[in-house]
């Protein structure tokens, strides 16, 4: 392997990186993506991301495929395994003859057990920033027995489901994105729910609603004086002003929580009420509040983080009902061998080796929903011990 550093906003040296190689893998940032796309389109080169298909990236299937390029993406986790383990089970249900009635998946990255506890059960083992803005992009969308629901910003974190894993407890999960983009890529389209969330322990997302209702989670303006702001400082700048009130009470006042909440607790933990500088020079409410969390929320050596992933399937056959539960979990290392990492890093890498060795028919932007990719993918990763817990009752 031979490292090339250098600064990827500059074109010339970015043509130059994409040039040299046959099959190029982004790990960028996704806004970084595009002009990677747009010069291994230009050039005749594969690509391969663990990123959401965006519209932009979408453009370019038909000139891809028309050069006879495969640009794979939502080739990691979270998206990635979600879309193979769905398709792998799908596949097999319709092979038997199975008619499905309702789809749910969620994912999500969270503290292994054998971690240090805190109140929240959480630590960051992904983008800080996507978690801080994880509902912000607009509202979710999903269908429900044949109602199409759509879930505000502001009442993501207050409408979720509780859901069971054997051995592992009690997660809650939270609608994510939009749903309904994968029913035609599943073939789900007459289904009565699809519904896709990402998984927290049990009272994360209460607490997270607390952020989301002050709007400490707006990254859309600059805060007044933030080289001098207290953490305390941070949490008044959304409260009502009052002469004499301390910042708790009006916290608890402004959103109706009790004094022997648990919210209380996770916050103090945070340490959001001390007089600690945030020790940034400027940022968004989003911005600061990602750092005040990393102090808390940044994995240390003695934490293990754990990968938890559940499908919840229900479908007809032969007259009888059935609900199938697959689940996941997977667990790192170390701080720095986490599960996260893993699994993102082997589906995009057992993906690079199927484009190298040209063992993916398929041209244009693909995600791996197809055989080529996920039947092996899903075979590599069940002898590195990425297996699923499959179970199936009768209704």
């Amino acid at each position: 392997m031979r490292v090339v550093p250098g600064d990827l906003t500059q074109p010339e040296f970015l043509e130059d990186i994409v040039a040299k190689h046959d099959v190029v893998v982004s790990m960028l940032p996704a806004f970084m993506h595009l002009p990677v796309a747009e010069r291994c389109l230009r050039l005749g080169k594969h690509l391969i991301t663990a990123s959401y298909i965006s519209s932009e990236m979408q453009s370019m299937h038909e000139a891809a495929r028309a050069k006879g390029l495969v640009f794979v993406n939502e080739c990691g986790v979270d998206p990635g395994i979600d879309h193979m383990s769905t398709m792998d089970i799908l596949h097999r249900l319709r092979g038997q003859g199975a008619e499905i009635t309702s789809y749910e998946s969620f994912c999500g990255g969270i503290l292994a057990p054998e971690s240090p506890t805190n109140p929240w059960s959480y630590k960051f083992t992904w983008n800080p920033r996507n978690v801080v803005l994880a509902g912000s992009g607009g509202a979710v969308h999903f269908v429900q027995e044949g109602k199409f629901k759509h879930i505000p910003y502001h009442q993501v974190f207050r409408r979720t489901k509780f859901l069971d894993i054997p051995g592992y407890g009690r997660f809650e999960g939270y609608a994510n994105r939009d749903s309904l983009k994968y029913q035609s890529a599943y073939g789900l389209e007459n289904v009565g729910t699809m519904y896709r969330g990402t998984l927290r322990r049990p009272g994360f997302c209460r607490a997270w609603d607390v952020f989301v209702k002050l709007g400490a989670t707006d990254d859309s303006y600059p805060l007044e004086r933030v080289d001098r702001m207290t953490h305390r400082d941070f949490l008044n700048t959304f409260l009502a002003y009052h002469p004499t009130d301390r910042v708790e009470l009006k916290l608890m006042h402004y959103l109706n929580i009790s004094q022997d909440s648990d919210l209380m607790e996770k916050l103090e933990w945070l340490g959001l009420f001390t007089d600690e500088l945030v020790g940034l020079e400027q940022g968004t409410p989003a911005q600061v509040l990602q750092h005040i969390l990393m102090k808390k929320w940044t994995m240390t050596d003695a934490d293990v983080d754990m990968l938890a992933m559940i499908h919840r399937i229900e479908y007809r056959l032969e007259g009888s009902d059935f609900h199938l539960q697959s689940s996941l979990i997977a667990k790192g290392k170390s701080a720095d061998v986490t599960a996260m990492s893993y699994t993102v890093g082997w589906p995009v890498a057992m993906a690079t080796r199927l484009v190298a060795l040209d063992l993916i028919p398929e041209r244009g932007v693909v995600m791996p929903n197809i055989p080529s990719l996920y039947e092996p993918i899903l075979r590599e990763l069940g002898e590195r011990g990425i297996r699923f817990d499959e179970r199936i009752q009768r209704r």
